[in-house]
Formats: structure tokens, C-alpha cells, sequence
């Protein structure tokens, strides 16, 4: 999944999938290769160990936060985004009293930098940090920055600031390629925030957007939120699954993997149980959001977000998830056929197939066709192992290696974050990555990328480095052993570091479209990619071995881990095009027609089929709607643009340094 701060008219968007040549040589032309540390450590090794030295330090410099001197304490927020809000007043006075040029450009970046260089950072914290008042500090950032953000893409003086530029031909003619993208996709954004509306307009679709925030972070953490069940109301045998908390059982997930079928049963019903609060956040989003798109003189919230997507509009998406919907249809009977039949050979007494019922048997069926038990797999994806496979991998691909560096005091939110290097044979220093991989109380249970600071090109000719931070939820070491990855985790791996690379790798001179700032239509382009190097026998051969014996996973068992992922292929896919079209319907017409547990259920039933459960609500777990709003589709849509680039580019060789660097851009 890709996290990022979306800021309208001062947001951010993007250009290319990697780079190659075109991107990091072109750029390193004009910049300083950074040199490389003798700091660094080999990747694979940092990752299989527990980190060390930094408790130690007990009297050391606390430096804060990735680095930011103000965040050493929660309190520094507001320092951070009060010197944000007096830079961006500054350079707002500065463009709007300067003749139109390729200054305008580079002002607008460096506007949209020091903002989003707030909002970015504060967007993870609020989420990730274990302190509460870090996450209360960041939150309020975010709504501050979120709300100066949207007055000025509202400021009249602003945009014609801009617009004497783009209305200027031979100054427009005289701008580089890049430049003239870049002014316009900041005056595309102006446009489809209600610049050209009047004076009252303008201040009501600022309220509404700050409106629109406020509800999409208050329905974001009721996604992730426990529901509770009096012990007493379900079978005493299994309690042992879940929390339990004096009288009551704590329900946090769907335990889609769990075994037994009742506690998969009991999991989803009561995980699913609608909560008021919840159901009204979401309705309001909803109509804050279409009432925003229809002021700003769109039909609909979908016929908003679909604007400057590689699709358009909401009819191209629907006529795409139609079609996939029917080619997919009679692959997905018989996928429900063959996991009915399973679920009727274990449990004769109950089986009918219900919607907890195919993560589990889809399971099973690979397991038993392929004899691909994930224990046996588990301790040749040690974490390290795996981790050394990327950096392999980029190596051989790119040119690029990883690097394990010592964070300094302060400078992460848990003491098991790692730091990686990102480093270019002959570019030197690309950025970093902070790997916040393990399980922790009140951590999301979601898979993400988050950029904390896009890269561009300074006034003083050196490049500002991108840093991200990648979120999965892998279990701790052992005493006796490394941490050890299903074959899923070690695919979900593969996928958020595709997405690092690509905001390392996305060299732009405006940060505005560097890296992942991109349509989000093509945004998963790079992760899903990395999914299919992570499926190939030659790329897992290269790195998976066991963690104490150094045994290479045997070719057999490599080949069996990768056919087995076509086993009930089209009923997974076809579950993403019932959240895609859901979300769609979500976002179109308004006022609904019905409840949207109505449109759930109708929608459940004719693109997915099986039956909606009663007194469910799943709509109220569906996180996507917030960052993927009208947008769910990008992933089912950038799959297929990354099997066409899969087979043409990797297939025959998942190593071609020359299709990597040439064919992809």
C-alpha cells in the first residue's frame, strides 16, 4: 500500500516509474555524487540481529526525529510547522511581487517542499509513533498544514501569479519540458480546487476540504479500531484466540488464517459488527466529499479524483472492472467450486461457503496440491535472507545497494527501526529508507510506504535526498531464531520496497513530481512489479537459504511456492473488483440510492458472490476509501500495466540490467 500526504494545488504528483540513465545520470550532470560512509554495514546481517548501542548512548546529542533538531519532543511539532507557515507566507509575498519566469516554477516547489516536508512527516507520526502525544502533536501539524494548504489553493494572487506565465507564449516556449509540466500540473490543481469560483465559494471549499480532513483522520483510525464481545456469548474453547480482557473478548481482526471455522466465523461477525459512529463518519465523508466536487463543477467526487489519472474518468473505470468482471467470472465459479469442495471435506457438517471462508481453503488447497506448508518455507525467508535478496536483486537491476546505518539518538520512534542506505554505483548517496518492520502495540496492522521528504534539486546545485520509511507488521527474533517470513511476507516485502525504490529512483528537479507523486493509477506499478521478481524461481534462488544450516531452498520447492499462487487466482482478483466497483459507487451519484451497507451488499452479491453476511458492516474497515478514494481500481489497474512490463522486459531474464535501465522509461 502507498501512504502519502495529497495536497491539492501544493501536493504532489509524478513522473517516471525508475529513472535509469535518463533520470540519475541526466540530474548527476549538475550534482555532487554523494560518497559513501565507511559507517555502513552489509544489509543482510543488520537484519537478522537485534540493533545495539543506541540504549548506550545515554548521554549523547538526542537529535529528533529523522533528524529534524525540532522534534526531539512532541512540542517541536508546532514549531516545525509554525516556521513551515512563516516560510510559505514569505515565499507566497516573494512570488506574487515577481515578474513571471522560471523562478515562478522553482518558488511554487520550493512552496509546496516546505510544506509538504511537515505534513509528510506528521502524516506517519500520527499513525506510527508509540507516544500518544507525538501522534496528538502530528495530528494537529496536519490539520494546520492541511488547512494552509487549501486557502492557498483558493489564493486568487497565487494562481495569477502563475497564470501570467502559462497565458505568456514565448515565456511558456522558452521553459524546459519538465518546467512547463510542473506549471502546469500546479495550475491543473488550482482549477480543481475552485480556483475560478467567487470569493464566498472559494472559503466554503476551503471548509469543506479542512471538514473532509478532520472526517477522513477520525474514520481512518475507527478502521483499525477492536471491537469487544462478553466472554459468555461465544464457545469457551475459543477464547484462546483472542485477547481477552477481564469479561470480555477483544476482537482486533478477521483471523482469516485461523484453522477452526468458528473462530474465522466469530472473528468476522463481530470484527464486521457496524459501530454508529463509525457509519455516520463514513456517510458524512462521503457527502462532504461529493458536495466539494459538485461546487468545484464536477458531477461527481469520482469525476474529481479521476482527473489527470492515466484512466480519466469513472466510466473508463467501470467499462474496466465490467470487462475484468466478465473475463474473470467462470475462472471464479470453479475457483468457489474447488474451495467449496475442500470446506465440504473437512467439515461435512457446514459447508456452505461464507465470506471467511476462502483466505483459509484457498490455503489449504495449495498447501495439499503443492505440498507448500509455510513452515517449510519459513526458515529459508529469515529476514535477513530476504533483505539481501532485494539488495541482490537492485544490484544486478540498478546499480544499487543497501547499506545498514546507525541511526542516532532520537532519530527513530523504536528502538528495532532500522536504517538503510541507499547507494548508487557511480551517483553515490540516493536517500534513505527506515524499515519499521515488527509488531508493536497499537501499531496499523496495514503494509506501507510512507514518504517523509521528497527529493529535488537546490539552489545550491545539490539534490535533496528522499527519505521514506516502509511499515509491515513481521514478528519479533527469537531467542533460537531470526525473525522467519511466510512466503506472503516475504512477497509483501517485495512490494513496499518496490515502492522505496521508486522514491528513490524518481529523480526529478521539482520534488512536486519526484519519486512516488504520481498518478495513483500507476503508483503500484513498481511494488506490484517487485511481486513478480519476488514469484520467480531465479530471483528466489539467489538469496532464500536456511537460516542454520545455509541449505539453498531447493529448486522443487521454489518452482511448487510459484505455481501454487495461481490457485484461486480469479477469486482473489475478483474480490478486488468488488471493493474497486464499490468504491466507485461510493464516490458517484449522490445522494445515494440507499444505505451503503445496502450498496455493499448488493454490490457483494453481483461481483463477487457470495452471500453478504447480516449485521456486517466491512465498508467501515475499508482504509482505502480515505487515501484511495474513487481511486481503489489503481491496483487492479497498475497489475496489468506491470504483467505487460513483466513480459516484456523481465521474463526471460529477471536480471536484464539493460531492459531495467532503457525499457521501462
Amino acid at each position: 500500500m502507498l501512504c502519502a500526504w495529497r495536497l491539492g494545488g501544493l501536493g504532489s504528483r509524478a513522473a517516471a516509474l525508475w529513472p535509469g540513465r535518463a533520470g540519475l545520470r541526466g540530474l548527476g550532470a549538475g550534482i555532487r555524487a554523494r560518497e559513501v560512509s565507511t559507517s555502513w554495514s552489509p544489509v543482510g546481517a543488520a537484519f537478522n540481529v537485534k540493533p545495539q548501542g543506541r540504549r548506550l548512548d545515554l548521554f549523547g546529542e538526542r537529535r529528533g526525529l529523522f533528524g529534524v533538531p525540532e522534534l526531539s519532543a512532541p512540542e517541536g511539532f508546532r514549531i516545525a510547522q509554525e516556521n513551515a507557515l512563516r516560510k510559505a507566507d514569505l515565499l507566497v509575498e516573494r512570488v506574487c511581487s515577481m515578474p513571471p519566469g522560471p523562478q515562478t516554477v522553482l518558488i511554487f516547489d520550493e512552496l509546496s517542499d516546505s510544506l509538504c516536508r511537515v505534513a509528510d512527516l506528521a502524516d506517519f507520526v500520527k499513525i506510527a509513533h508509540p507516544e500518544r502525544a507525538f501522534r496528538e502533536a502530528a495530528e494537529e501539524a496536519c490539520r494546520s498544514i492541511g488547512t494552509m494548504v487549501e486557502k492557498l489553493n483558493t489564493n486568487v494572487e497565487l494562481y495569477q501569479s502563475l497564470q501570467k506565465l502559462l497565458a505568456d507564449k514565448n515565456l511558456v516556449d522558452s521553459l524546459d519540458p519538465e518546467t512547463r509540466r510542473v506549471a502546469e500540473l500546479f495550475m491543473f490543481d488550482f482549477e480543481i480546487s475552485g480556483i475560478h469560483l467567487d470569493k464566498e465559494k472559494r472559503k466554503r471549499a476551503v471548509e469543506l476540504n479542512v471538514k473532509i480532513l478532520d472526517l477522513s483522520n477520525t474514520f481512518l483510525m475507527g478502521t483499525n479500531f477492536p471491537n469487544k464481545i462478553e466472554k459468555h456469548l461465544l464457545p469457551e474453547h475459543i477464547h484462546r484466540n483472542f485477547a481477552v480482557t477481564g469479561n470480555h473478548v477483544i476482537i482486533d481482526g478477521l483471523h482469516a488464517e485461523a484453522p477452526d471455522d468458528l473462530v474465522r466465523e466469530a472473528a468476522y461477525k463481530i470484527f464486521l459488527y457496524p459501530n454508529a459512529g463509525q457509519l455516520k463518519c463514513l456517510e458524512e465523508l462521503l457527502s462532504n466529499r461529493d458536495l466539494l466536487a459538485k461546487l468545484v463543477g464536477y458531477s461527481t467526487y469520482s469525476h474529481r479524483a479521476l482527473q489527470g489519472t492515466i484512466a480519466k474518468n469513472p466510466e473508463t473505470v467501470m467499462e474496466f472492472l465490467e470487462k475484468l468482471s466478465d473475463k474473470l467470472s467462470e475462472r471464479t465459479v470453479k475457483d468457489f467450486e474447488m474451495i467449496r469442495g475442500m470446506k465440504m471435506k473437512l467439515n461435512p457438517q457446514n459447508s456452505e461457503l461464507m465470506p471467511w471462508d476462502p483466505p483459509y481453503y484457498s490455503g489449504v488447497i495449495r498447501a495439499e496440491r503443492y505440498n507448500i506448508e509455510p513452515s517449510l518455507y519459513c526458515p529459508f525467508f529469515s529476514l535477513g535472507a530476504c533483505m539481501e535478496g532485494l539488495n541482490i536483486l537492485f544490484t544486478k537491476l540498478l546499480g544499487i545497494t543497501l547499506y545498514a546505518e546507525q541511526p542516532a539518538k532520537g532519530e527513530v520512534w523504536c528502538e528495532d527501526v532500522r536504517k538503510l542506505a541507499v547507494v548508487h554505483e557511480s551517483e553515490g548517496l540516493l536517500g534513505y529508507i527506515y524499515c519499521d518492520f515488527f509488531q508493536r502495540a497499537d501499531k496499523p496492522h496495514q503494509d506501507c510506504h510512507f514518504t517523509i521528504r521528497g527529493g529535488r534539486l537546490k539552489e545550491d546545485g545539490n539534490y535533496q535526498l528522499p527519505v521514506v520509511v516502509l511499515m509491515l507488521n513481521l514478528p519479533h527474533s527469537s531467542r533460537n531464531s531470526p525473525t522467519l517470513l511466510t512466503p506472503g511476507m516475504m512477497e509483501n516485502l517485495f512490494h513496499e520496497m518496490g515502492h522505496a525504490m521508486h522514491s528513490m529512483l524518481g529523480r526529478t528537479r521539482y520534488q512536486h513530481v519526484t519519486g512516488t507523486r504520481c498518478p495513483t493509477d500507476f503508483a503500484e506499478v513498481p511494488s506490484i512489479l517487485m511481486e513478480y521478481f519476488a514469484n520467480d524461481y531465479r530471483v528466489v534462488t539467489q538469496f532464500a537459504r536456511h537460516y542454520q544450516t545455509g541449505q539453498s531452498l531447493p529448486k522443487n520447492m521454489v518452482s511448487r511456492l510459484c505455481e501454487s499462487k495461481k490457485v484461486c487466482a480469479a477469486a482473489d482478483m475478483q474480490l478486488q473488483v468488488f471493493y474497486a466497483t464499490l468504491d466507485q459507487i461510493y464516490h458517484g451519484k449522490h445522494p445515494l440510492r440507499t444505505s451503503t451497507t445496502d450498496i455493499l451488499r448488493e454490490t457483494q452479491e453481483k461481483f463477487y458472490g457470495l452471500p453478504y453476511v447480516p449485521n456486517t458492516a466491512w465498508q467501515l474497515r475499508f482504509s482505502h476509501l480515505v487515501g484511495y478514494g474513487a481511486k481503489y481500481y489503481s491496483y487492479l489497474m497498475s497489475r496489468a500495466v506491470a504483467s505487460m512490463v513483466w513480459k516484456e522486459c523481465f521474463q526471460q531474464d529477471p536480471f536484464n540490467r539493460y531492459a531495467s535501465e532503457v525499457s521501462f522509461y
